[in-house]
Formats: C-alpha cells, structure tokens, sequence
C-alpha cells in the first residue's frame, strides 16, 4: 500500500507537476502520473509488492560498477554476471533507474526514493569525470564512440564496431534519465539527460544523414523517442531534428505506404523505433510518421501476435501466414516486445481516443505482463506456445536479461492506464482495483472490483464540490451491446454505446455518487492467425490454460549462464500433446462446463484425446507458475485423428534424431545463438531468405564451438543451391578445413553438406572461422552443426 501521508502528498504533487514537460497541446487526452493513482488489494497489487522486493534485494553498486569503471573511477563493488558482464554492462542499471522512478511514484516508498537518489548521484560523478556530458556502461565505449565520431562505422544487426548493440544499451540510461526526472521527480537528471543528448550531438555532429542510418544498422531502442522527449523537457526543436535523424528509414518508409515488410525481422529490435516514430510524429504534426505507426500496430496486433497479445519466435517476426514455429519452438513470445507493444498502444490510444488500443492493452496487459512475473518475484523471457512446455523465471543475483529490464519496469507502473483524462472529463480504461486522485478537479474515484473474478466494477466518486462532467467508461470488444450496463446510484442508465468504444456519462455529479458496470463474459474460441487448427479459449479478455503436468522443470528458476533464461529441458513430443475432437467451433463451445467459483474455470467435457488429459481444468493463465502448460490446442475432426498423430510422430522422430547427434549449433543471423557462440567479424551481414536466416561476409566471420569431451566429429553447414558461385574457406582454429567451391551445390533449395574434422584439429573448444576469398561475398551461410558422426548423411 502506499505510505503517502497528507503532506507528502502535497509535496509530491508539487514535485511532480513541476517535472512533468509543458503540453504541447498536440493531444487532448492525457495519462494521470503514477502518483495519482493507488493499487487496492488484487493480483496487480501482488505482483506490484513482488517486483518492489526483487528491486530493491539488487545491489546498486554491482548495477553501477560499469559506468564507475568506463569512467575511470574506482567501483564500489564488483560488477554482476550474465548479461551485466558480457558487452551489455550497465544496461540493466538503465532500466532500474526507470523501475525505481515509477515504482517511487506508484508507492510513495521512501526507501525508492534513496536508491533512485542514489543511483543519480553516482551516474552523476561518472558524467562529471567524463567531462563531455557522456555516461555510460559500454565496455571499452570511449573508444568506441570515437571512431564513431570520425565516421568509422561498421554495424550489423546487433553489433557496433565490434561492440554488442551499444545503442541499446545506451538507450537505457537516457530512458533511465528521463523517467527519473519526469516520472521520479528528480530534478538533476534532467540536467544530465540533456548533457547526455548534448553529447549525442556533438558525436554525430560531422556525420552525414546516410552515416547515421548506416549506423541504426545496429539494434537501438527507442533513442528516437527519447531524443523527441528531451525536446519537449527542454523546448528546444533541435532535439526533435535528432529524433528525425536517429530514425530508421528502412523501417519507417515501407510502413508509410502501408506495407508489411516485417517477417524475418527481429522483432524487438523494431517496436521501439516505432514507439519513436509516432512521438516524433506527434510533435511534428506529421500525420504520415503517426499513419505509419498506427499500421505498424494493427498489422502486429492483427496478424502477427497470438491470443495473450505476445508476438514473435526466437525472437524474430515469423511469416504471418505460418505460425507452426510458434507452436514448435520453445522460445514463444518474448515478454520486452509485449512491453513495447503497450507503450505504443497507450501512445496510439491518447492521441485517437479509439478503444481498440485499449483493448489490445488489456489483453497484453492480463495475458502476458501479468504473467510473466512469478507470485515471488523474478521474470520471464520466453512464455513458449508449445504444448507441454514451461517458462523459466530470473534470478536476481543471477540474470539480468532484457526481459529483467523491462520486467522491473512492467510491475512499477499498473496505473499507468487505468484512468485517463481531457481537461474536463475522466475516462475509465482498465477494470483494476484503485483508487484515484484527480487533485486539479477535487475528485476522488474509488474502483471496487474483483474483476475478472466476477463481473461488474463499481465506481464511487468522491467530490470537494458539486462537478458537471463526462465519465467515460470503456466499452469492451468481448461485451456483446446488449448485455453492457451501466448504473447510477442504482438507476439504470440509457447509454448507446457499441462494443470497443467509451460509454459516457454526462451529469451533474456529486460527493458520494456510486456508478455500476456490468461487464458479462463470455469463453470464445481463438485460432492461430494463419488460420491453422490450433485454438486457445478466451474468456472475456482473460485468456486460459491449463495445467498437464509439472515434471522436467530443469533451469525453472535460471542461473547466471548465457542462454538461462530459455526452458531447455526435455521437449515433450507433439503427437503425444491431447488433441481437441471436434468437428467445428460449435461442437467445442457446446463441450465446455463452467466449474462453480470465484474464478473463471472451465473444463471440457469429452472432447479431449487421449481421455488421460480429460481431467486438466481452464484457468486464467496468469495463474499457471511451475509447471507445463496448454495455451493452444490443435482442433481435429474424429476421423483425421490418426493421421495427424502419425506426421507428428514422424517429424518428432527426424527432429529427435537430428538433436541426439547435433553436440553444438548455431542458427546464423539470429542474435541470441551468435552472441551466445562469441560472434565476431569484419564487412558481415545478416538476412532473411525463405523464413530461414543468413549470415555472409566480404572478409570474415567467426564463432566459438562447445565440443565436451571431443564429441562432435564431422561439421555439418546448411547453405541455399541458388546461391552457388562463390567460394569460400572454412577453419577452424585458423586452420583450413575446407574450401567451399561455387559448384558443389545439386539443388536449388536448401541443402547440407558435412565436413569430417580431422583428429588433429579437434578439441573442447574450437573456433570455427568463414573467410571470403578476394575480398568477393561468401555464399550465405544458414546454419552450423556440430555432429557427434557422419553416418546421419546429408
């Protein structure tokens, strides 16, 4: 609960509205802060509490100890493991600084206040020292953003001149800045923000506008929208020019001519950009950066994200018209693209005042946020659709993914939308348990609520003097408009109001009024996207599971090691997931059984093969923690039973096969495998062909193989036929393997050839090195093996 006392409050308020920037007058609907809004008891207020703990237990010093060191100033503590000391130091330190501003404002916690104080003041030293405005934790960065200011560039998709993604990570701290002064209320950061972006300007200041999009080659969050808020903080259009500049044309141009070029892309490495696009936007009145922000999030929301409002696989947009990855893969949605994607709704929603985007944050917000937070704290990276699979959850002296980052933020700020106003008027979005302080207007509104437990919410107002506004209470998609109602102090309101829009009511209000929203669920059914015969089971907005089992939970809470925070252990097989036996849509609504409760519970009766899995029972699936669960179930007619169970059988066999002999893999182009192989390079590219990636190189490219106890004998290199003039070396340990020739291809699609390693070159560890030959391209190179024998051919 909040600690605020009547004068705290006073003097928070005061605080805070004079760091909040001036309107721009550019929308009329306006988020409240974080401070005017107070949890009541419900799961949010739970997992609030949760994420508060997890925050503070993290040693502030380790967290720092990266800027302390690029500064050359001694580190009061060594730095944290993981990701913390692996290239991406200091962006977990970034993310914290937002966490514990909006965790500040959402409690009032004194204590938040002198960690978030106190991480300024020492972020500060480091920017002191450095004397040129810059901070920041990029191992080796001074250097680093040296060659970047003479021009010297070389950046792939998640590299920056031999550095991992440090736009990225130097994106955090500026976000870390802003939220700490706008949303924290601590007054130096705002001067060091705007010292940072300074700084900005003079490194890219020489930089031609073709060098600054080469340059955002490389992953780098949502600098655009950081640089458009400096310039709103400051008032000054020179910051909005850099937002302009530190926009990705490659991304943006397609997505004003309403076109979906996105597959294959790495799908967080874009959100954020498109958040930038539509602040950008908005500040500039330019209706053509919004439009393309507003595609960007209908054609997400639409066709590529599933029924918990998640999207992507290995992190990565799949084809909208396949999501069989999605069932297949154990890295499903990843939870810092669900984060994003509600931060360009809540954008989208305050400048349109359309529903929709609200609805789609409710979704994300239920499903998948909520989610991926366990009741004890520690956070999710991958929430796999698999049948039968399970999520892994950080550590905090452990793990310090992107998803950690993030995590920290999502759980600090759940008031963030609940309520939102216009000058005059109050809109209701979200049906949580809280109470509101609208200050200016003299009005406090309660929500009682047990949603979605039951279904209705109760608003009770209370007011300093008698008020004549609009209340706007959000119609829901998934409330038929015959069954919405709405009571005034138990009089039946005439409200004329659709399904995704706001239902208003305008009346002359007074202290003590009470108004009622009935809000009747009901289960529908929602397939994949491509329309494939997989369903989940949605219950007004709540999407459910169920439950199978709770064994082979190996890594369910991660250690410090590179991939932990993927759910490795044993995959169960498809054909032995439990199948829906239905002939169509009506046949499965007509099996489901409501069990008698407080929560929505649903079992379905006879419809499930085999009969073992007939007693697994519907809940809402932020409920499910440690174990193996079903999301999608695959829908079949009686009579296709076998067959589907018998190609199942056989693609888990080859699939099985292949990973019992496979000792090493790396997936080329995908961020995760080559970062977590050591990747290095010079003049190297990535792309997508054909849904699977490529990885070429005019020079060289190289990774680090695991070989325990010298297993893996023979190489095995996926590469496309078409693609076939080009020769290219192999070594490992830069001793030649193998000359690749341009004609030893037989086919035009994707093929395999295996290279047996001689005994002299083997060892535990081995660098596999591909080097282009006279400067020319080498053939792009898909994926490589290392195989414990030869004798599975090719």
């Amino acid at each position: 609960m909040k600690k605020y006392t009547l004068i705290s409050l006073l003097i928070l308020s005061l605080i805070f509205k004079a760091c909040q920037p001036q309107s721009t007058g550019s929308k009329e609907l306006e988020n409240f802060h974080l401070s005017d809004v107070e949890l009541l008891p419900s799961a949010f207020l739970s997992a609030q509490q949760a994420d508060k703990e997890y925050m503070m237990t993290l040693d502030a010093d380790r967290l720092l100890a990266p800027y302390l060191i690029d500064a050359g100033i001694e580190p009061k503590a060594e730095r944290y493991t993981n990701w913390e000391n692996t290239g991406l130091d200091g962006h977990t330190g970034g993310h914290l600084l937002s966490a514990l501003s909006m965790m500040y404002a959402s409690t009032g916690d004194k204590e938040v206040l002198d960690r978030l104080n106190y991480m300024v003041d020492e972020l500060e030293k480091c920017q002191q020292k450095n004397g040129n405005g810059y901070v920041g934790g990029v191992p080796g960065g001074q250097e680093m953003w040296q060659e970047i200011a003479k021009g010297n560039i070389d950046a792939g998709n998640f590299s920056l001149n031999g550095k991992w993604v440090p736009l990225y990570n130097i994106h955090k701290i500026y976000a870390g800045l802003r939220d700490a002064y706008w949303i924290g209320g601590v007054e130096k950061a705002k001067g060091m923000l705007v010292a940072l972006t300074d700084w900005m300007l003079e490194i890219t200041s020489n930089l031609t506008d073709e060098q600054i999009q080469d340059m955002l080659i490389s992953e780098h969050g949502g600098l655009n929208e950081v640089f458009a808020d400096v310039s709103v903080i400051t008032g000054d259009k020179k910051y909005l020019e850099l937002a302009k500049k530190f926009s990705d044309q490659r991304i943006l141009s397609p997505l004003t001519q309403n076109t979906d070029s996105l597959t294959g892309l790495h799908a967080n490495t874009q959100i954020p950009k498109v958040i930038g696009f539509n602040r950008v936007g908005e500040l500039g009145n330019d209706d053509q950066w919004t439009g393309a922000a507003a595609f960007f999030w209908s054609t997400v929301v639409n066709n590529r994200s599933i029924s918990i409002g998640g999207n992507s696989v290995r992190e990565h947009f799949n084809p909208m018209d396949d999501f069989s990855s999605m069932i297949e893969e154990n890295q499903g949605p990843e939870t810092c693209n669900t984060y994003n994607m509600l931060r360009l709704s809540n954008g989208l929603f305050l400048s349109s005042m359309d529903a929709k985007y609200m609805d789609f944050y409710e979704r994300g917000l239920y499903n998948h946020i909520l989610s991926s937070q366990h009741p004890d704290g520690g956070f999710v990276y991958f929430t796999p659709m698999r049948p039968r699979h399970y999520r892994v959850y950080s550590q905090p002296h452990e793990d310090f993914w992107c998803c950690v980052g993030s995590g920290l933020e999502n759980h600090a700020k759940y008031g963030e939308m609940i309520y939102s106003h216009t000058d005059t008027d109050l809109y209701v979005n979200l049906f949580i348990p809280s109470k509101l302080n609208w200050k200016e207007k003299g009005l406090s509104l309660t929500q009682n609520t047990d949603f979605p437990n039951e279904e209705v919410t109760e608003f009770v107002l209370a007011l300093d003097e008698l008020g004549t506004f609009s209340l706007n209470v959000r119609h829901p998609e998934w409330v038929k408009k015959e069954d919405f109602k709405v009571e005034v102090n138990g009089e039946v309101q005439d409200i004329d109001s659709t399904p995704s829009s706001y239902a208003s009511i305008s009346r002359d209000w007074e202290d003590g009024d009470k108004v009622t929203v009935y809000l009747p669920m009901n289960t529908s059914l929602e397939y994949l996207p491509d329309g494939s015969g997989w369903v989940s089971f949605v219950h007004g907005p709540i999407v459910l599971g169920a439950v199978t089992d709770s064994t082979d939970l190996d890594g369910l809470f991660a250690d410090d090691s590179r991939m932990g925070h993927v759910a490795s252990d044993e995959l169960y097989p498809l054909d032995e997931a439990p199948v829906l036996v239905a002939n169509n849509k009506e046949e499965i609504l007509a099996g489901i059984e409501k069990i008698p409760g407080s929560t929505p519970t649903l079992k379905l009766s006879g419809l499930i093969y085999p009969e073992d899995f007939n007693d697994v029972k519907l809940v809402p699936f932020y409920n499910i923690h440690e174990a193996r669960y079903m999301v999608y179930w695959p829908v079949l007619a009686k009579g296709d039973l076998d067959e589907h169970i018998a190609t199942l059988k056989e693609k888990e066999r080859v699939q099985a096969e292949l990973e019992a002999l496979t000792v090493d893999m790396v997936a080329l182009g995908e961020q995760q495998p080559e970062a977590e192989h050591g990747f290095k390079g010079e003049r190297t590219y990535a792309g997508l062909y054909q849904g699977k990636f490529w990885r070429s190189t005019r020079a060289w490219f190289s990774y680090e193989l695991r070989n325990p106890g010298n297993a893996g004998k023979v190489l095995r290199v996926t590469l496309f036929g078409g693609d076939r003039d080009r020769e290219f070396d192999i070594l490992l340990d830069e001793k030649l393997l193998t000359t690749v020739k341009g004609s030893d291809a037989t086919t035009r699609g994707f093929y395999e050839v295996d290279y047996e390693i001689p005994e002299d070159l083997l060892d535990t560890k081995m660098t596999i090195k591909f080097q282009a030959k006279n400067g020319e391209d080498t053939r792009g190179i898909f994926f490589v093996r290392l195989m414990k024998s030869s004798e599975s051919g090719s």
